[in-house]
């Protein structure tokens, strides 16, 4: 705590003489290593695979699903942009980084594109491979 932190703990506790002093420590998390590296990396939603983390037991349960959307917005100069899931729900974030097929410079509004919704380094929902659709028959 700084000093700044600890006068204004004093002046809370003349309020409130029942206050306590916060913990120091960190909350206990149950989050392994595995976990928490791809948290760090922004990789992969864990929270939509069946049967929780199972290291080494990968299945076709566990293979990210491709979704299908379009382009909200996308800011050229910045490199991302948000889009709009075809089955409804939140804009998901985009970054062009993540663009594994076709041309950034076709990131234009209503441009239909395919994604698997992984997330983003804060842990938000962002489009962890993304793609353009091919034109439809």
């Amino acid at each position: 705590m700084n000093a700044r932190q600890k006068r204004l703990f004093e002046e809370a506790r003349k309020k409130n003489p029942e206050f306590k002093m916060p913990s120091e420590t960190a909350p206990v998390s149950g989050w392994s290593e595995e976990d928490l590296a791809l948290i760090k990396q922004g990789v992969g939603d864990k929270s939509s695979r069946s049967g929780g983390s199972q290291a080494g037991g990968a299945t076709g349960d566990d293979a990210p699903r491709e979704q299908a959307g379009s382009v909200v917005t996308y800011f050229d100069a910045k490199g991302f942009g948000f889009l709009r899931p075809d089955d409804g729900g939140r804009d998901i974030f985009f970054h062009v980084s993540r663009l594994t097929e076709g041309d950034s410079t076709t990131l234009k509004p209503g441009t239909r594109v395919l994604y698997e919704l992984g997330m983003d380094r804060a842990g938000k929902p962002a489009a962890s491979s993304l793609r353009i659709a091919p034109p439809e028959e």
